[in-house]
């Protein structure tokens, strides 16, 4: 174990800091894209079942937004803690860690998703559902909450192997359960005549699978196990986990109140209204992965090297991530205006009204969707440092501080162009904001001592 983990300190503060970047990001960007994929592949085959079903997946949305928050809380509050003291060489300190996050994410969830279940048709109708939606989404929901346990420790083991760099081994069990569930959703649905019902089963059984194969990876040799006689729920436990996953729970967290709204704000213009944004937010998230699946490849080269002090090497590796990310998010901001009608009318191609809103909606979408590299670039690089303050305001800033104000704002001016409207706008406001906290951090490195090893590549 103790020359597993010094190889894995050497590698993580002495490769090319380019190359190593791109090494872990490729497996991340494959999880994001293929996660993405499967929440597509959920809309593609249940808008066979006609608008309201593609309706109940959208206002089932935040609910699972919810329970993904509780995966990346613990397993991004857990992960970068454990980065930092790997980098500093402790690993007992990283074990203790990696054992609380997971039970307490375990058993935090199991409880909010049997209250879920007990309150199911409330839930369904606060969440948005209107009348013709509601049938099929109390019965979507109900095999969403059975999975919710097991969602979110996938999420947990998988955000802990990437922070200590077995972004690889987090890649398998995450694309095994995308891909299953990818092919279970028509088997379940059409073959089984089992409709909405069998989308929510598939995505149920997929999230098992995947929880079992990222627990069996974190018990290879070079990984951190999941120890129960571990455990250690104390006051700076989790002290330093709301530290490192504060920020993805607000972010996460503010994005399923944001959803949550306009789902009811649109759902005055009709079940299309809901059908149009739901598919439109799956779409994003597909192009946002790409930005994301980079700042999961920064986040351990950050958390080690940052714990190493070795400051010229993680602004290295941001500053690679942001120019990067935003040349990639262009291209795909461009190729989804371009073909934007045809995108929604692969999902609902006999409603015209879906595809005129959707259509508007994703390239409303595409003006803001470059500017988002840095928001995340900057917020993955503040969590991961721990400096929960900036992490939390860049968190809180698109969905809390700007989006939910201009909900309430433009949509009484403008009613369903302005919910369309306000996500953009929410997007350019977070970057400017963005900026100075990001530089302000950046310069507090220069202030900091270099400790560099005498091996050390930039």
């Amino acid at each position: 174990m103790p020359e597993q983990k010094s190889e894995r300190f050497i590698q993580m503060t002495t490769a090319p800091v380019i190359g190593l970047v791109l090494r872990l990001a490729v497996p991340s960007i494959v999880i994001m894209l293929i996660s993405a994929l499967y929440n597509m592949a959920d809309t593609y085959f249940v808008g066979s079942l006609g608008t309201s079903a593609v309706a109940a997946v959208g206002v089932s949305f935040p609910l699972m937004a919810i329970i993904q928050a509780m995966g990346f809380f613990f397993g991004q509050g857990s992960g970068n803690y454990m980065s930092r003291v790997l980098g500093a060489r402790e690993t007992e300190k990283a074990s203790c860690m990696a054992a609380t996050g997971f039970i307490s994410a375990f058993v935090f969830v199991a409880i909010l998703c049997v209250l879920g279940l007990i309150f199911r048709g409330p839930l369904a109708l606060a969440l948005g559902s209107t009348p013709t939606i509601l049938p099929y989404a109390t019965e979507y929901l109900f095999y969403i909450l059975l999975a919710g346990p097991w969602m979110t420790s996938s999420m947990v083991l998988n955000q802990q192997l990437r922070f200590q760099g077995s972004a690889s081994m987090a890649l398998v069990g995450m694309v095994s359960g995308a891909i299953l569930n990818i092919f279970l959703d028509p088997l379940f649905i059409f073959v089984f005549s089992m409709g909405i019902k069998g989308a929510a089963i598939a995505t149920m059984i997929s999230q098992m699978v995947s929880f079992l194969i990222l627990w069996s990876c974190c018990k290879k040799k070079e990984n951190i196990p999941i120890k129960f006689s571990h455990f250690s729920p104390s006051f700076s436990i989790y002290r330093e986990m709301i530290k490192g996953g504060l920020p993805a729970l607000l972010r996460q967290g503010l994005m399923s109140i944001a959803t949550v709204i306009i789902n009811h704000m649109a759902g005055i213009h009709g079940d299309a209204g809901i059908a149009a944004i739901s598919i439109v937010n799956r779409v994003y998230m597909f192009a946002g992965s790409l930005m994301l699946g980079f700042g999961q490849g920064f986040q351990p080269v950050c958390g080690f090297n940052y714990g190493a002090k070795l400051y010229k090497r993680l602004k290295k590796a941001f500053w690679f991530c942001v120019r990067l990310s935003t040349c990639v998010l262009f291209a795909a901001a461009v190729l989804l205006a371009i073909f934007a009608p045809v995108i929604i009318a692969f999902f609902r191609e006999d409603d015209p009204e879906v595809i005129r809103i959707g259509t508007l909606g994703l390239r409303l979408y595409c003006i803001s969707l470059p500017f988002s590299a840095w928001v995340v670039m900057s917020n993955m690089m503040t969590q991961t440092m721990g400096k929960a303050l900036e992490a939390s305001i860049l968190s809180m800033s698109r969905q809390g501080l700007f989006l939910l104000p201009g909900l309430f704002i433009l949509t009484p001016l403008l009613g369903l162009f302005g919910i369309q409207l306000a996500l953009p706008v929410a997007d350019l406001m977070a970057f400017i904001l963005a900026i100075p906290l990001a530089n302000r951090v950046l310069r507090q490195l220069k202030e900091e001592p270099a400790a560099a090893p005498n091996n050390a590549q930039t």
